[in-house]
């Protein structure tokens, strides 16, 4: 299982920004790691925006992934069936991201 690296985070934020306004909801401002101590996701929210904080240190590149799409479903007060299929548009956003393989070159990984 790859484990995510802040670059991953940077990117999933910006595919993740851009599909979430695509869908005309609020897209929220990403930040790692989280302020609270022992948590690996956060969601603060003040007036009109709205922070997702996640931990990427030492975790897998997909559990980071799922943390920053269900802090939009949160900050968007999405029920079912419209999260679920926010939830797939999403997840279709950041399908392919690029990480580093062991040698410090990129590969294509699936996440799904």
């Amino acid at each position: 299982m790859d484990t995510a690296h802040t670059s991953d985070f940077a990117q999933a934020a910006r595919q993740l920004t851009m599909a979430t306004r695509a869908e005309r909801l609020v897209a929220p401002g990403f930040r790692c790691p989280p302020r609270l101590v022992g948590v690996d996701r956060s969601v603060r929210r003040r007036g009109d925006t709205a922070v997702v904080a996640v931990r990427v240190r030492d975790r897998p590149l997909a559990a980071v992934l799922a943390d920053m799409i269900e802090g939009i479903i949160v900050i968007n007060g999405l029920c079912s069936p419209d999260s679920d299929r926010m939830r797939g548009v999403l997840w279709a956003a950041v399908t392919e991201m690029t990480s580093r393989d062991d040698t410090g070159g990129t590969v294509r990984t699936q996440v799904a």
